[in-house]
């Protein structure tokens, strides 16, 4: 490994636009590992970039840290990911990423009018769930999570 390809944790910081604060949690957390110096100063990869911007993405996406540690855990030890291993990651991100679309084109369509298992007006809920019959399929906004109106059946 050449001196080039080890860059200081300030550097990572600063290029990843992430606090050296966040970057030791993440170290902490197993997802960046650091190699030390003679005298003690952490170094990282540079791939390490792509790594913490991945945590980063991943993390707006709302994929907990020990999910985001599996999907670290996917690309190799001891060498810079390629195009290959990216991929293989993101594909499995893929219907992940669609689900989240999905929602949020409901939430975007239903926002004036409904959202799930109320109304944002008590006066419309007669139109939209009446006598409340989203709550049969569970609790949550039902019609954002994929429900329609209908496909709920009417209370006995």
């Amino acid at each position: 490994m050449h001196r080039t390809d080890l860059i200081a944790i300030g550097d990572l910081a600063a290029r990843t636009g992430v606090a050296v604060s966040a970057i030791r949690f993440y170290e902490a957390k197993g997802l960046v590992a650091a190699l030390r110096t003679r005298g003690g100063q952490r170094r990282f990869l540079r791939a390490d970039i792509r790594r913490v911007s991945f945590i980063l993405i991943a993390q707006q996406l709302g994929l907990s840290l020990e999910e985001i540690a599996g999907e670290l855990a996917r690309l190799p030890a001891g060498r810079t990911p390629n195009a290959a291993d990216w991929a293989r990651i993101s594909g499995g991100l893929q219907s992940r990423i669609a689900a989240q679309i999905a929602a949020l084109e409901r939430t975007q369509e239903l926002l004036g009018a409904c959202i799930g298992c109320g109304c944002l007006s008590l006066k419309k809920c007669g139109l939209y769930n009446r006598e409340d019959k989203a709550a049969q399929r569970g609790a949550g906004p039902r019609y954002v999570m994929g429900d329609r109106s209908g496909e709920i059946a009417e209370r006995p």
